[in-house]
């Protein structure tokens, strides 16, 4: 059965890999026109487009801006929208009673609600970590969109590369712990690449890759995510999914691989298959690599029973 698409790609506003939401399209493209730009810290120049309502700061994972240093907070600021009648957000910056506090152009702002208004080239900083505010226009969020794209997509296959998709995993693994929500996982391994390679050569390896972050892309609900994470092995994040769910969901890939032959340039029929392990988040995994490693024996279990299969990580 193919795996449910989700009508919207709206999902919790603090994961900052896919923001989305808002109240209505008018409030989606104004929040799209501001930005951070990161002045003092790294990585420096990085730009933070506003693309969703709220916009966490802290030092704990499920923050949509994670400083990771002693002098922020946990949970240390919160921008929000605050609506104007043309329909284009202003914003405003709460501290959340952060330890070391939250300073807008030098000044210190009280904790609480309401916080301080926010306006274009207002320079907000918190711990040693500094940020100018920008109010973007077109040209500036096609060229920051571009740029960031590059930085997080595979070349080749058009899917997450592996730090942004491992990076995803640790994220949604924090936010499934703190919140006790699912999270399930499948690591993907094409089959007999090396002999596609040896036999039909690197171009038509490249194509199969290719045909894979295709069948991704188009099969994924809006809230996963796959990634490339080796030369044939792909990763995917399966937020709010139970082990049984993803197993569908991996079983969907397997079959929308499987289903049309790829012909080679040379009018070879090429019959592509992938082996798939799934586990879901468990109480004693420590972090999303143990979930990972545990894929990764399902998947080797998969490989040994020949191939063009999903396997369960653990007693189904």
């Amino acid at each position: 059965m193919p795996h449910e698409q989700a009508s919207t790609q709206k999902i919790p506003v603090t994961d900052p890999a896919q923001v989305g939401g808002g109240s209505g399209e008018g409030a989606r493209r104004g929040l799209e026109e501001w930005a951070f730009i990161r002045y003092v810290g790294e990585p420096l120049g990085e730009v933070i487009l506003f693309e969703g309502e709220d916009l966490p700061i802290g030092r704990g994972f499920d923050n949509a801006v994670r400083l990771d240093e002693p002098e922020v907070s946990r949970c240390h600021a919160l921008v929000r929208q605050a609506p104007q009648e043309d329909g284009v957000p202003a914003l405003r910056i709460e501290d959340l009673g952060s330890t070391n506090g939250t300073f807008v152009n030098g000044r210190k702002i009280e904790p609480g609600p309401g916080g301080a208004a926010l306006k274009d080239g207002d320079v907000v900083r918190l711990g040693s970590h500094t940020f100018k505010l920008k109010r973007m226009d077109d040209l500036d969020r096609q060229y920051h969109r571009a740029v960031r794209t590059q930085t997080t997509v595979d070349p080749l296959t058009s899917v997450s590369n592996r730090a942004t998709v491992l990076g995803r995993l640790e994220y949604h693994f924090a936010l499934a712990r703190r919140h006790q929500r699912a999270l399930s996982v499948v690591l993907c391994d094409l089959d007999r690449f090396k002999t596609i390679n040896d036999t039909y050569g690197h171009g038509e390896g490249d194509r199969v890759l290719q045909r894979f972050g295709t069948v991704l892309l188009g099969r994924l609900r809006g809230s996963d995510l796959g990634g490339r994470i080796g030369g044939e092995e792909f990763l995917v994040v399966l937020p709010e999914t139970r082990r049984q769910e993803a197993l569908g969901v991996a079983e969907d890939l397997r079959k929308a691989l499987e289903a049309e032959p790829l012909r080679t340039a040379a009018g070879h029929e090429l019959r592509v298959t992938c082996s798939m392990g799934v586990a879901e988040l468990r109480e004693v995994d420590g972090s999303g690599g143990a979930m990972l490693a545990r894929a990764d024996m399902a998947l080797y279990r998969a490989k040994n029973l020949g191939r063009n299969r999903v396997e369960l990580d653990g007693p189904v």
